[in-house]
């Protein structure tokens, strides 16, 4: 496979963001006052579903809505530090947002390893337990 540019791209943007976050730490994010967002466009909700609990934001507004500093953030951004970990399907565009984040100064956002797909697959195997 040849070494594309987006390739080298996303690598340096993971290397920018807090470390990634598994599927089994959401639950412990959440409980500790951070946000869980999913950044997945609505065909792909509607045809996965939800991750209960996890705010949804498009990610043409993204920066808007989790930037502490703009008038038109959500009410559950609070702070600068708060811990974002953002989801996409599988793991990559999360990623690239998360750095645009940290870019802005959301020096805790990651996103989640593997995704929506990664979760998904974390729930149907701790279900089956």
């Amino acid at each position: 496979m040849a070494d594309a540019a987006i390739d080298r791209l996303l690598a340096d943007e993971r290397r920018r963001i807090a470390p990634r976050a598994t599927p089994a730490d959401l639950a412990g994010v959440v409980a500790r006052g951070g946000l869980v967002v999913d950044i997945r466009p609505v065909d792909l909700r509607d045809r996965d579903g939800l991750l209960d609990g996890a705010l949804v934001v498009g990610r043409n507004v993204l920066e808007w809505r989790l930037d502490p500093t703009s008038p038109w953030r959500l009410d559950e951004v609070t702070r600068p530090d708060q811990r974002m970990v953002l989801f996409c399907d599988e793991g990559y565009a999360s990623s690239l947002a998360a750095a645009a984040l940290v870019r802005l100064g959301l020096r805790r956002a990651t996103d989640l390893d593997g995704g929506f797909q990664a979760w998904r697959r974390w729930r149907d195997a701790t279900a089956s337990r």
